[in-house]
């Protein structure tokens, strides 16, 4: 891999442009983006339906990759790196929460939320049972560890998925759309989730169109175009 200069950001994207080709056009779902996000903040990015949201979430999330321009995740310059090192990135730099929560349906909460640790084999795991057991009682399912998706709510569903994101000690914990499949009630709980992690210090984007749950973030990138509109930062 290669390594950047000393980084004073854990995300830096500079001149970030992702072009497809649909015929004989070329359509910019990102065009020259540039922000840097520091370890330890807690971001919204938000934008309309072809805004490129989703595209700046996957090149983050290093599911794609750029057209032109420069991305450094955690001191390391993402954008020539193979398929395999793509992975490795993803593994251990990256927890991941879906809309849809992902989970096993057959498997417990516990086991659901050690299957990271089965895929990283880079990491120092330790014993996995016992960091598995402190993710879910970090997000307060400690008692729910043995129950099964389907003997759960919605927003314990999705506390699992924020404990399994956890469990490899990521940098970065990246949500697309996690309060979308959840009633406005259990949507605030969980969003109340991630201010508490991000509290203890843990980096925080959520990918969202929802307004509402864009203001709990402390900062708020949004998106029109494929360009930055909107860099915002509460106070």
């Amino acid at each position: 891999m290669i390594e950047a200069p000393q980084a004073d950001a854990l995300i830096r994207v500079k001149n970030l442009s992702k072009v497809y080709h649909v015929g004989a056009e070329d359509v910019y779902a990102l065009r020259n983006v540039n922000f840097e996000i520091k370890d330890g903040e807690f971001v919204a990015i938000i934008g309309a339906s072809g805004s490129g949201k989703s595209t700046l979430m996957n090149v983050i999330g290093c599911l794609d990759q750029p057209t032109s321009g420069d991305y450094h995740l955690d001191g390391i310059h993402v954008n020539d790196l193979s398929a395999i090192q793509l992975a490795q990135i993803r593994n251990s730099k990256i927890g991941f929460i879906f809309q849809g929560f992902n989970l096993l349906a057959r498997t417990s909460a516990l086991e659901n939320v050690e299957l990271p640790m089965l895929y990283n084999r880079t990491a120092n795991r330790g014993n996995p049972r016992a960091k598995a057991e402190r993710a879910l009682k970090l997000i307060g399912l400690g008692d729910r560890m043995s129950h099964v998706p389907s003997q759960l709510s919605g927003g314990q569903q999705q506390r699992v998925a924020i404990a399994r994101a956890l469990v490899n000690d990521p940098a970065l914990l990246l949500a697309d759309e996690p309060t979308g499949n959840l009633d406005s009630k259990t949507s605030l709980e969980v969003i109340n989730v991630f201010k508490d992690l991000n509290a203890k210090g843990i980096t925080v984007i959520i990918v969202t169109h929802e307004p509402d749950i864009a203001a709990f973030a402390r900062r708020t990138i949004e998106l029109r175009d494929g360009e930055i509109l909107r860099d915002e930062v509460r106070s």
